[in-house]
């Protein structure tokens, strides 16, 4: 079976090494908080000025309205939270002060490349945040994403067609069908869900080997 959203949110918590920094991406990536056991040490790190962010509350009656996210979602305080000025956020990811950031894409290309932005579409709505400063400047880029977009075209490309983000920055790819790992030597299939190499091979463009 493929994976659902929560089995991927868990299997990239998994794999986010212990006593990280980390800063997850808006959208799919916040979901990652929720399956990182308080054991492990890990910091969350959010752009608009927190480290030490913890999972959303459990109880929505103690949701404060002044403990957000960048994706605006109420989150909650781990001991020794830290909180500064965006400016100061934004050093830390310019910085190379992370050692992770898990993000969302439209495309991926087999170098490396990001694109998450913008699609290129009339009317579409560009959302760049902090994406460009993360991509570049956190030390392991793990990106969440379908494999597939809704029409059936793989988003792990040959070359991205939409506008980039970052240039060779993503290290790894998590999808419901497969975990990528990229780097100089091409594209690697660490683990797959409900399919196999050979047919991942039949379905995209780019060429596979396994882990």
């Amino acid at each position: 079976m493929t994976l659902s959203k929560a089995e991927m949110a868990r299997l990239v918590a998994r794999d986010i090494p212990d006593g990280s920094y980390v800063n997850l991406g808006i959208g799919q990536p916040t979901t990652v908080a929720a399956y990182l056991a308080p054991e492990r040490e890990i910091v969350l790190h959010t752009e608009n000025g927190m480290l030490g962010m913890g999972p959303p509350p459990a109880d929505p009656a103690e949701q404060d309205p002044d403990l957000i996210n960048a994706g605006k979602q109420p989150v909650t305080e781990l001991p020794g939270a830290a909180y500064f000025h965006h400016a100061d956020s934004f050093a830390m990811m310019r910085g190379g002060h992370l050692d992770v950031c898990v993000l969302g894409a439209f495309q991926v290309s087999a170098h490396g490349d990001l694109a998450n932005w913008h699609t290129g579409e009339p009317g579409a709505i560009p959302a760049v945040g902090g994406a460009m400063d993360l991509a570049i400047g956190a030390k392991q880029v793990f990106v969440m994403m379908t494999l597939f977009a809704r029409d059936g075209t793989p988003k792990l490309v040959p070359a991205c067609t939409y506008p980039l983000t970052g240039l060779a920055c993503v290290s790894r790819v998590y999808t419901e069908h497969a975990v990528f790992h990229l780097g100089p030597d091409g594209v690697r299939v660490a683990e797959t869900f409900g399919t196999t190499v050979e047919e991942l091979r039949t379905r995209l463009a780019v060429p596979l080997d396994a882990l």
